[in-house]
């Protein structure tokens, strides 16, 4: 079991390049994580939805995702609450006293979904959730310590020593945490170091002398590793600024949204904000007309608090000719050519957000001088005129007008929609591919001019002005071709086919990019842990000390 001295340190990560340094090697390997917190979801092969990165590691280790492999999964829906999905499906919205008040019951069922996968496989690998230190939630606990002890599963603890302090934390970790805890502790791992590796040795040595762990690698930072999707904000954000950094013909034309980029996946920013009282931003009276043909296209993406599935964003990050602009709370909508507004978690809490930062207003300034708007998901709702929530299905019930860009509006159900789907962009034979995970029911007379043709059913909508269009379809960007074709609605022919950005050699699916970032990486852990001994640590489960207790049923 990989647990880590806090959030963040890079514990998916390497569970993931683990997961595909084994599986070359000929073992079965499936990946486990009891809890998840996130609301960058997937959808599985038997129908419900797990973590994204639990999907990521299961592509790691050759095969398709399923419940199993994250049995309990929190989706936040604000600061306190979130809603609770066990095995794939949705069972309640909860607040965090309540859901610790609920573990025991819940215990059983992660360990039936990890002797499923057990049964499976040669080896197993965990995660865990958060720092491995938070003894106040011990007693209940089903993500760390507590879940290693109901199947008797060795740790590893990992580090992040580019945060600083990675040895305070990892002797911290052992000194705070009961001697029978501790002594499941078997090796240590200080994960995303930066400069010379040797500097750092004694380090390493002092760890493993002062706790009796073994010292199983020194893993250099790995900057290739974040083109895989990220699963919380924090993550994401890390990633858009480096995606950013490395489109040096942008830096003509700086936004000052580049700069900063503080969100996080429950809606608490890491600095205080004030909204800002002019927000609306400077456009030429021409959209795109002064534009050279190599220019860029500037993606704006408005970091609402509760976005979701936000991996949509990775295949235009890889795009030479794209700058994504993020903009956090507290910053004016850049001047941009397309304004794109990812999925959420909850749409009306998103929306007031809009208007609350002046996003709202600032868009529809942005569509009457000639830019485009794009929604995904909770996105496409946001675009319509109206959203309802009757049943408070993420959150209180009520009703709000949407940004009235599209006429459609959506009513939110108390089930969710979950499927795999593939098909076509509207008038064309591109494909297209993806998922749909949500509550809504959207219809309206744009309903009549799909973005796409799912299973032969025209999905999504677009405006008469063609500048504003949305569709549930998580994955819209995969397909390269299509990608192009979307992308050149807002930036004409630098993205058809002939023009500088298509030309660019990228391959037909984005997929292909993350075969090879989870290849480099298994190759990258390959080279600095030391898996031989990482292997003879694994154990067989043992069940014992949990059915010694009287498990309950949810």
């Amino acid at each position: 079991m990989v647990q880590g001295t806090g959030s963040s340190v890079g514990k998916s990560t390497l569970v993931a390049g683990l997961a595909r340094a084994f599986t070359r090697r000929g073992l079965r390997v499936r990946p486990f994580k009891p809890q998840n917190m996130s609301n960058n979801a997937a959808v599985t092969a038997d129908g419900g939805e797990i973590g994204r990165a639990q999907a990521l590691q299961a592509r790691a280790c050759g095969v398709r995702p399923t419940v199993d492999m994250n049995p309990v999964l929190l989706k936040p829906q604000g600061e306190t609450g979130a809603q609770l999905v066990v095995r794939g499906q949705v069972r309640s919205s909860l607040g965090a006293r309540d859901y610790q008040n609920r573990k025991d019951t819940l215990l059983p069922v992660v360990v039936e979904s990890f002797q499923n996968l057990a049964a499976q496989a040669d080896i197993v690998l965990v995660e865990g959730a958060g720092s491995a230190s938070e003894v106040n939630l011990r007693a209940r606990d089903i993500a760390n310590m507590g879940f290693a002890e109901a199947v008797n599963a060795p740790v590893v603890l990992v580090g992040d020593i580019d945060r600083g302090g990675v040895i305070a934390s990892l002797v911290g970790t052992q000194v705070v945490l009961p001697p029978e805890d501790s002594a499941r502790i078997k090796g240590f791992i200080v994960n995303k170091m930066r400069g010379d590796l040797s500097l750092f040795h004694d380090g390493m040595d002092f760890i493993a002398q002062r706790t009796g762990w073994a010292a199983l690698g020194l893993v250099p930072d790995l900057p290739s590793v974040r083109t895989l999707p990220a699963e919380d904000a924090a993550d994401l954000l890390t990633n858009l600024k480096a995606a950013s950094a490395a489109r040096p013909v942008a830096r003509s034309a700086p936004s000052p949204a580049a700069a900063r980029c503080v969100v996080s996946s429950v809606g608490n920013a890491e600095e205080p904000y004030t909204a800002s009282s002019n927000a609306t931003p400077v456009y030429s009276p021409v959209h795109n007309g002064g534009k050279r043909p190599e220019s860029p296209l500037r993606i704006a993406v408005p970091l609402l608090p509760m976005i979701a599935n936000f991996d949509d964003l990775d295949p235009l990050c890889s795009e030479p000719g794209v700058l994504i602009l993020p903009v956090p709370c507290g910053e004016r909508l850049p001047e941009c050519d397309l304004v794109l507004l990812p999925g959420s978690k909850a749409t009306l809490t998103d929306l007031a957000t809009l208007r609350a930062e002046g996003w709202a207003d600032a868009i529809r300034v942005h569509v009457a001088h000639g830019g485009h708007v794009m929604g995904i998901c909770g996105g496409y709702q946001m675009l319509g005129q109206s959203v309802a929530d009757p049943h408070g299905t993420e959150g209180p019930s009520g009703t709000a007008p949407g940004l009235g860009l599209l006429a459609v509006e959506t009513v939110l159900s108390a089930t969710k929609h979950l499927q795999d789907i593939s098909g076509t962009l509207a008038g064309t034979d591109l494909p297209v591919s993806g998922y749909e995970i949500h509550t809504g029911h959207t219809t309206g007379h744009d309903r009549s001019r799909p973005l796409l043709v799912l299973n032969g059913v025209g999905e999504g909508a677009g405006s008469t002005s063609g500048q504003v269009y949305g569709t549930y379809l998580h994955g819209i960007f995969g397909h390269r071709a299509a990608r192009m074709a979307l992308l050149a609605r807002a930036g004409g022919a630098a993205f058809r086919p002939g023009g500088v950005w298509y030309q660019a050699s990228l391959p037909e699916h984005h997929d292909t990019h993350v075969e090879q970032a989870l290849d480099r990486l298994a190759d990258h852990l390959e080279a600095h842990i030391n898996l031989d001994v990482l292997l003879s640590l694994a154990t067989v489960p043992d069940y014992k000390r949990l059915f010694q207790k009287s498990p309950r049923s949810v």
